[in-house]
């Protein structure tokens, strides 16, 4: 029994092994300089999403303080993405943060990302050809950034900033002279922040999703000229230029309109209609059109790319991976997808959708944070290496079981002096279970941090006797856990990035991410359930028994942690 759920859950972290580096790859290594890589990033954040998604935050969550809500937002993905550097550098070759995570920590890991990717690439559809999309997205980028400039521009103008100090007598008279009074959105407590600081952050949770796009950055980074420098430059600027986009957009808006008053669905073309602008609608209808079509031509190619991908490592039906001879397209996946669409349109209000979107950025984010965390104290981590033979890898499952048992032997009082003084200056299968075991109890304990938090913070903060006791345990055990992570010997390899102050970053990025979740409705918790039960449903009745690797020679197994570590 024991052997059979050891087997199994190496099935669960069996690593995806490199393929071959195409001709074409190695031709265009260092061909992007820093400025095309802050356009890459910029392209993939700045979409459709600013036009449809500020609107229906602003009226009924944060109002004004949207904007504190897309600084937090921000802030959260600048940390998971000094992460997603680091991850990405750990191999040698571009690709896709599922081609990454399957490669770097196993299986599960990877269909989990790729799965979650599907969710959010679900409104992609194979319309236009190759050749025609780097020119006509360009075109719709550079319109979308012009009209958004314009918008900024013409909120200022035409702002009024007692649109961001309103009262309950405003209200009240809005609502008297209103002939559309249903339309109008709850005034909460009115001022800046009428929602208070759980609707800042509940459109931090949301807001996470228009930043999402910056692993484009990582995953293009090989073929950077100076990838040490110019990646986490390119990350930093293409987030703060999207950002003050964003800031810029959200702070016209509800200087323009009280934020009651946003009209959700269509909040830019009603704004301009509100202070007498009317011809400007044409051009604010311009962009949003371009937007829609920019993010349609972003994610039509990398949807069908990935079901492919995955169905071709057998995590998927395999039919899926088939192409069709005489136009050499995945027809097959791009009907699946279209059909997809379709339903979740047809079922799910378009709130619900970027509320699952926002969900699943944070919990890739989270993803990334976690796999940094361990892998630093993980010894094997030269992907570019030959594979291990089957012989060895065989032989290292023995050396593996014949270590644990003399770990158990060894007693308790020995284990725990390893956690405090390290038995070796470099990572050892010790160490490295230590750490792993370590994370794992962290982010429990931050979820239970999270929600102490989140559901009585008056109490917590106020002094209350047992809620306060207990949060005060929480981050005492927490301390204490970081602590043995960070007295554990860090692999030594050499990378163009590391992430700076480990184990503390990535744990700051956890907690954040781990805090904005929690902030997420029931209902969305609920859609998202139903959606991963439908992945897990599919990955264990069917990707697990039918992936691609049939022979142990094409890959390698990762006992996390450091089972790759070679023994004498």
């Amino acid at each position: 029994m024991l052997q059979d759920a050891r087997q199994f859950g190496q099935k669960l972290v069996c690593r995806r092994p490199l393929g071959p580096r195409e001709e074409t790859e190695h031709h265009m290594a260092g061909c992007l300089n820093t400025l095309d890589l802050v356009i890459i990033g910029v392209r993939r954040m700045l979409g459709a999403g600013v036009h449809i998604l500020v609107g229906a935050v602003a009226k009924y969550i944060a109002g004004p303080a949207i904007v504190l809500s897309f600084l937090v937002a921000a802030l959260s993905s600048l940390l998971s993405g000094f992460c997603y550097i680091e991850f990405g550098a750990r191999v040698p070759s571009s690709g896709s943060m599922y081609l990454y995570s399957y490669t770097i920590m196993g299986q599960v890991y990877g269909f989990i990302i790729g799965w979650n990717r599907i969710l959010s690439l679900t409104v992609g559809l194979l319309v236009l050809g190759v050749h025609v999309l780097p020119q006509v997205n360009k075109v719709f980028m550079g319109i979308n950034i012009l009209v958004l400039s314009f918008i900024i521009v013409s909120g200022f103008i035409k702002g009024d900033l007692h649109n961001w100090k309103l009262t309950e007598q405003d209200y009240t008279l809005n609502t008297s002279e209103s002939n559309d009074i249903y339309s109008l959105g709850p005034l909460g407590s009115g001022g800046f922040v009428p929602f208070g600081l759980d609707g800042v952050l509940r459109g931090a949770a949301l807001c996470s999703y228009m930043f999402i796009g910056f692993d484009s950055i990582v995953t293009t980074g090989e073929k950077a000229q100076n990838p040490q420098r110019s990646i986490p430059i390119s990350i930093v600027v293409s987030v703060l230029i999207c950002f003050v986009a964003y800031f810029g957009v959200s702070a016209a808006l509800t200087l323009m309109v009280p934020y009651y008053q946003i009209h959700p669905d269509s909040p830019f073309l009603q704004a301009f209609l509100h202070v007498g602008w009317g011809p400007a609608t044409y051009a604010v209808a311009v962009g949003i059109l371009c937007a829609l079509s920019s993010s349609l031509l972003n994610t039509m190619f990398a949807m069908s790319w990935l079901i492919y991908t995955m169905a071709e490592d057998g995590l998927l039906f395999r039919f899926l991976a088939q192409i069709n001879a005489r136009t050499h397209t995945h027809i097959k996946v791009i009907m699946i997808s279209g059909i997809l669409t379709g339903v979740l349109a047809l079922l799910f209000h378009f709130s619900d959708l970027m509320d699952l979107m926002s969900l699943r950025s944070l919990l890739a984010n989270l993803v990334v944070d976690f796999s940094v965390l361990v892998l630093r104290y993980h010894s094997d981590q030269n992907l570019s290496k030959n594979q291990k033979t089957e012989e060895e890898s065989e032989m290292e499952l023995v050396v593996k079981e014949r270590s644990l048992d003399s770990v158990l032997e060894a007693g308790t009082s020995r284990n725990l002096k390893s956690l405090w003084f390290p038995a070796s200056t470099i990572p050892t299968q010790t160490s490295g279970q230590i750490v792993y075991g370590c994370a794992i109890v962290l982010v429990v304990l931050l979820i239970i941090l999270s929600l102490i938090v989140y559901q009585w913070p008056s109490q917590v903060f106020s002094g209350d006797p047992m809620l306060t006791t207990v949060a005060v345990l929480l981050l005492l055990l927490i301390t204490g856990v970081t602590a043995i992570i960070w007295r554990q010997p860090q692999d030594p390899t050499a990378l163009h990035f590391r992430v700076p102050a480990l184990p503390f970053l990535p744990l700051v990025s956890i907690f954040v991410n781990i805090y904005l979740m929690v902030h997420m409705t029931t209902w969305t918790w609920v859609l998202f359930g139903i959606w991963m039960g439908i992945g897990f449903a599919i990955y264990f009745g069917y990707g697990i028994r039918h992936k691609l690797e049939e022979n142990t020679e094409q890959h390698t197994s990762l006992h996390l942690p450091n089972a790759g570590q070679r023994h004498p």
